[in-house]
């Protein structure tokens, strides 16, 4: 057997997580000189989450990012996730798009491609894996593994058969909620290398404790690369530590050949960037949770959703959340927990406990999964559930992209009449992120301060104390918002964000909001009349699209809220009269 190669996760897969890809561009370029002398047969330092974090919370360009890194990795291949025709967001995009932003990644450095698809449903993958082809870079096929009534090692052997059919350079087996466990590691590798001469890449998680052993197992049964992490961001819900793998091969067939001393220098610029970010890792991210093995949610999704509860203060509904889980999953025919699945369900599965009652509140996003908007669920779905969703609103059979018409052009025009352009490659991020991204682009975003907190007197840690993030403080009948940046001593010092007044109470026919979020649209007008069930606004909560619709049949008398507003829960939106 020959060597076995190492793609390191630690400035993306790893941080998104752990810290909820936070760590910046600036903290990345000690790292990046560092990892460029490893030998590493790549790094994975673009992709999945990170483009959104970047302009929703850090004030940081992720073109930019890109390249930036490229003129460090100069010997070292920087691969990044691609969700298929998801991109980088959360739906599908027109084929005009795709091909823009894979010609645009290749052009600013990406050199490995990791396409996969969240149902697993290939025609979602083509489009983008054929413009990877078309760039010259490689094209690492993907299998979404996840176990279900409905998934085997045979069906993704079949899967990896078509892949191979399709051009693609090597393929990733990407465990993002490390389920799979050894034998049916070595049973999938071995099932794949019998029918195919093609590269095999392992990626899993350690949120279950047990992809150590599934690594051992796949290197056993002549797996060509596996995804790690630099220590001090691995384990919990990130991968496997890079030293450890490599530690472990020495002197052996499969010997790596990257120096333990080289490591042990990145190592030591990975622990002094990790104590930055010290305060947004939670626990529960670090820890094993043999749980995994069934609510199965990928790691990254984990931290999101510790972060998104905590936005909603409901962080002690988290073990009924994880119940609902698999419920809302088997609900739409087993999908694979990955971006965007993984959001979906896990959002659905949130309201469907903060609210009160299952599917009360239904995501835009779940309406357009039961239509059919992100492909084919890997098992046909109730019929009965597909009417309480979406009535009787026909479903769609063919490659959901065939359904959107070119918009580059169009979208481009938009954004420079609002003067949003500044480089080609900015075009692209308004379209991906229309919501979000105008104020990005406009110079208007400042990057989210971290909680700093400094050692309280007599001996105590910060984790002796439950500190709050945040607060609502009335003063005088008004409601402010308090962002808590920084703790000192025993005593809590708290910064008050910009404020907005809050409506709130019980006003006669006032349409209250039960989560907190921004709102994106707001679909009504003062005086307009309509029936009950009709939306009234749309907000943006846990990266999910929440339609607020109008209880009774009436008219708006008031509207209290602008698009971009941060609205918490309890805040009255509108009025119904």
């Amino acid at each position: 057997m020959k060597k076995l190669n190492i793609t390191d996760t630690t400035l993306r897969d790893a941080h998104q997580s752990l810290a909820a890809t936070r760590m910046r561009t600036v903290d990345m370029l000690a790292l990046a000189r560092e990892m460029e002398n490893a030998g590493f047969w790549s790094v994975e330092a673009w992709g999945g989450a990170t483009f959104d974090t970047c302009i929703r919370y850090l004030n940081d360009d992720p073109w930019e990012r890109l390249r930036t890194l490229r003129e460090i990795f100069v010997k070292t291949p920087i691969q990044m996730l691609l969700r298929g025709q998801n991109l980088v967001g959360y739906r599908h995009y027109p084929d005009d798009v795709v091909d823009k932003f894979v010609y645009a990644a290749s052009e600013n450095g990406v050199r490995v491609f990791r396409v996969f698809d969240a149902l697993n449903d290939i025609r979602n993958m083509q489009r983008s894996m054929t413009a990877v082809l078309d760039t010259g870079n490689h094209l690492q096929g993907t299998i979404s593994y996840t176990t279900s009534p409905v998934h085997s090692n045979a069906g993704f052997v079949k899967m990896a058969e078509e892949l191979y059919s399709l051009g693609c350079n090597s393929i990733c087996i990407k465990d993002m909620a490390g389920l799979i466990m050894p034998e049916e590691a070595r049973s999938l590798i071995t099932g794949i290398k019998d029918r195919l001469d093609i590269p095999i890449c392992l990626h899993s998680h350690s949120t279950s404790g047990i992809a150590p052993m599934s690594y051992q197992a796949a290197i056993e049964a002549g797996v060509d690369i596996l995804d790690t992490a630099m220590s001090p961001f691995a384990g919990g819900t990130s991968q496997p530590a890079t030293e450890s793998i490599v530690a472990s091969l020495i002197g052996t067939p499969r010997d790596t050949n990257i120096s333990l001393s080289t490591l042990r220098t990145i190592k030591t610029a990975a622990l002094t960037v990790r104590g930055k970010y010290d305060c947004l890792i939670d626990p529960i991210s670090v820890r094993i949770d043999s749980d995994v093995l069934i609510y199965q949610l990928p790691g990254g999704m984990i931290s999101n959703l510790v972060s998104q509860l905590k936005e909603q203060n409901a962080l002690d509904k988290m073990d009924e959340v994880l119940h609902e889980i698999p419920k809302v999953r088997e609900d739409l025919g087993y999908p694979p927990l990955v971006t965007p699945t993984s959001q979906i369900v896990g959002t659905q599965a949130v309201l469907n406990v903060l609210m009160g009652g299952r599917y009360k509140t239904v995501t835009n996003e779940v309406r357009d999964y039961v239509i059919g908007l992100y492909g084919k669920s890997p098992k046909e779905l109730d019929a009965a559930l597909v009417k309480t969703i979406i009535g009787a609103a026909p479903r769609l059979t063919c490659r959901p992209a065939d359904t959107l018409e070119p918009i580059y052009a169009k979208m481009k025009a938009d954004a420079e009449a609002q003067g949003l352009v500044k480089k080609e490659e900015d075009v692209l991020t308004y379209i991906l992120y229309p919501a979000i991204a105008p104020a990005f682009l406009k110079g208007e975003k400042k990057a989210e301060s971290f909680p700093v907190a400094q050692p309280p007197s007599n001996g105590k840690t910060m984790s002796d104390f439950d500190i709050p993030r945040s607060m609502e403080v009335e003063v005088d009948g008004e409601v402010y918002a308090v962002r808590i940046l920084s703790v000192e001593g025993e005593a809590v010092v708290s910064s008050v964000t910009p404020t907005e007044t809050r409506h709130r109470g019980d006003i006669p026919g006032g349409v209250k909001s039960s989560i907190q979020g921004m709102v994106l649209d707001i679909k009504v007008q003062a005086g307009q009349k309509v029936s009950a069930g009709d939306t009234l606004l749309v907000l943006e909560a846990m990266k999910m699209e929440n339609p607020i619709v109008s209880p009774i049949d009436g008219t708006v008398t008031e509207i209290f809220v602008e698009s971009g507003a941060v609205v918490q829960s309890g805040d009255v939106l509108v009025v119904v009269q």
